[in-house]
C-alpha cells in the first residue's frame, strides 16, 4: 500500500466516501419511507415497492447489511487517509488525517445524504434497494451471525423484534394523519373521515331530537284531530303514544298511514295495527354502535330512554349520517331556524362582532357547527342548559354572562326556560 501512487489512493478514498454516503442515505431512506404509501404501491404490484417491502420485512437484516457495509468502508477510508497523510506530512499527518476525514465524512457521508434521504425517502430507498438486495444475499452469512448475537441481546432485555404493535395507528394518530394530509385529501373528504372517527366518542344523546320537539300522535285525541295531523304531517314517520309520550305504542310510517286514511270508517285500533313496534335504545349508546344496530335490525328511527325508562328523545338514521356527511336535508317550509343573525344597529361600528339570536333549546353542537365556535360540549347539550349550569340557578331576569370567548345575553325567558339568547364572540382587544 505504501508503494501505491497517491492518485490511486485519493481516488479510492473518494470512492469509499461515496459508498459511505450511499449506506447512510439508504439507512435513513429505508427507515423514513411512508409505510402506508409503500403498502399501497406494493398491492398495486409496483416492482420497486415490492423490493423495498421484502427488505423491510426483516429490518434487523436490512440494518445489519447497511451497517456492516458502512462501517467497513469508513474504517478502510480511515486507514487509507492515514497512509496518505503520513506520506505527505510524516507523523503529524495522523492528526491531520483524523481531523480532515472526520469533517469530510460528517459533511459528505452523513449529514448531507441523510438529510436528502429524510426529505425524499422514496427517491433514495427505491434505487438503493437494487444494490442492497444482492448485497444482502452475498453477505448473508455475516449478517446472520450478527443478527443472532444482537437478537439474543434484545431478548435478554425483554424486547421482541417481531412485535408489530408499533405499526398500528390509534384513532387519535389516524386523526393526525388525516389532518396533516394537506391537499392530498379534499377538504370535504377530510371532514367526513374525521366525523367517522368522532362517532365512537359521541352518543345518541348528543344528536337526538329532544323530547319536547317530538311530533307524534296522541291516541287519546279525537279521530278528527288525528286525521288532521296525518294529513298535515311532513315527516316520514310518527310516534304513536297514549296520554303521555312515555307511553309509546308504535312508530307509524306515512306510507302505511295512507292506507289507514283510505278506510271508510277508520278506527284508532286500525291505526295502531298499521304501526311498527317501538325500538328503544339507551341514551349512552355510541353513534358508531347505533349505526350498526340500525343496519342489522333494518330500522331507521329509535326512541332514546334514560336509565329510568323515560323517553328523552328520538334519533334517526339520517341524524347519524348527517354527522358524517353534513346536513343533506333542507329546512321544511314554515320552520324557523334556531340561529338567526341580528341586524346591526345604525350606530354600530364596522369592527364590532356579529350578534346572533339563538333559541335556548338549540343544541350546542349545532351552534358550534353553524358558527364555527367552540362552546363547551362536555356538559349540557342545549344552550339553555349551558346557561343554567353556569348560573347554577334558573334566571329570573335577563342576564349576560361570558363563557370562554363568548358572551351570552338572555333576551326572552318563559317560565323555567330561556327562550332566546343574544350571542357574540369577544373581540381581539377583549381577549388581550
Amino acid at each position: 500500500m505504501n508503494d501505491t501512487p497517491l492518485g490511486i489512493l485519493f481516488g479510492l478514498l473518494a470512492f469509499l466516501i461515496i459508498c459511505s454516503g450511499f449506506f447512510s442515505s439508504s439507512e435513513t431512506g429505508m427507515m423514513s419511507i411512508n409505510r402506508y404509501r409503500l403498502s399501497h404501491k406494493a398491492k398495486n404490484k409496483d416492482k420497486s415497492a415490492l423490493r423495498v417491502s421484502r427488505l423491510l420485512e426483516r429490518p434487523d437484516r436490512l440494518i445489519g447489511v447497511i451497517l456492516i457495509g458502512n462501517n467497513f468502508v469508513n474504517i478502510l477510508a480511515s486507514s487509507i487517509a492515514t497512509i496518505i497523510a503520513i506520506r505527505l506530512y510524516g507523523d503529524a499527518g495522523i492528526a491531520i488525517a483524523t481531523a480532515l476525514l472526520t469533517l469530510v465524512i460528517l459533511i459528505f457521508a452523513e449529514v448531507t445524504p441523510k438529510t436528502l434521504a429524510a426529505m425524499h425517502p422514496e427517491r433514495v430507498a427505491y434505487p438503493a434497494s437494487l444494490l442492497l438486495t444482492p448485497l444482502l444475499k452475498i453477505m448473508y452469512p455475516l449478517v446472520f451471525m450478527v443478527n443472532v448475537i444482537t437478537n439474543g441481546l434484545l431478548r435478554l432485555m425483554g424486547i421482541n423484534q417481531n412485535d408489530s404493535s408499533n405499526d398500528q395507528l390509534t384513532p387519535e394518530e389516524l386523526r393526525t394523519v388525516v389532518l396533516e394530509s394537506g391537499s392530498m385529501i379534499p377538504r370535504r373528504h377530510k371532514t367526513m373521515l374525521l366525523s367517522i372517527l368522532d362517532l365512537e366518542s359521541m352518543t345518541v344523546n348528543d344528536i337526538m331530537i329532544p323530547r319536547h320537539e317530538i311530533q307524534g300522535i296522541d291516541l287519546d285525541d279525537s279521530m278528527d284531530s288525528i286525521m288532521q295531523q296525518l294529513q298535515s304531517c311532513r315527516h316520514t314517520r310518527l310516534i304513536l303514544y297514549k296520554g303521555d309520550i312515555n307511553n309509546v305504542l308504535g312508530i307509524l310510517h306515512m306510507r302505511h298511514a295512507s292506507r289507514f286514511m283510505a278506510r271508510t270508517e277508520p278506527a284508532k285500533e286500525d291505526l295502531l295495527a298499521e304501526a311498527r313496534e317501538p325500538y328503544f335504545i339507551p341514551e349512552t349508546t355510541p353513534l358508531q354502535t347505533q349505526l350498526l344496530h340500525f343496519q342489522k335490525l333494518q330500522r331507521r328511527i329509535a326512541i332514546v330512554v334514560d336509565e329510568y325508562g323515560d323517553v328523552m328523545g328520538i334519533v334517526t338514521l339520517e341524524d347519524i349520517l348527517e354527522e358524517i356527511v353534513g346536513d343533506f336535508t333542507s329546512p321544511m317550509s314554515g320552520h324557523n331556524d334556531e340561529i338567526q343573525p341580528e341586524p346591526p344597529s345604525a350606530e354600530a361600528e364596522t369592527d364590532e362582532p356579529q350578534n346572533f339570536i339563538v333559541d335556548g333549546t338549540a343544541s350546542i353542537r349545532d351552534i358550534n357547527k353553524s358558527l364555527d365556535w367552540a362552546l363547551p360540549v362536555d356538559g349540557p347539550k342545549t344552550l339553555n342548559g349551558l346557561i343554567m349550569e353556569q348560573l347554577e340557578s334558573i334566571p329570573e331576569a335577563h342576564v349576560c354572562l361570558r363563557i370562554d370567548d363568548y358572551y351570552l345575553e338572555t333576551t326572552e325567558i318563559q317560565g323555567n326556560l330561556v327562550q332566546k339568547v343574544r350571542c357574540w364572540m369577544t373581540t381581539s382587544s377583549e381577549k388581550e
